[in-house]
């Protein structure tokens, strides 16, 4: 299971926690629209140098 560090109290959870079960950290959601757009543009960047 894939763990990840809580910023607020620097304890480790499971990356699927949408808050620290010990310190009542919300960790902020992105929506996959804007994972999908970043790696759009880090393609279009990399062809653009390439070309």
């Amino acid at each position: 299971m894939e763990k990840k560090e809580c910023p607020g109290c620097a304890m480790e959870v499971d990356r699927d926690a949408e808050v620290c079960p010990i310190c009542g950290y919300e960790f902020p959601q992105q929506p996959a629209s804007i994972k999908i757009m970043a790696w759009i543009m880090v393609i279009l960047l990399l062809l653009w140098l390439i070309f």
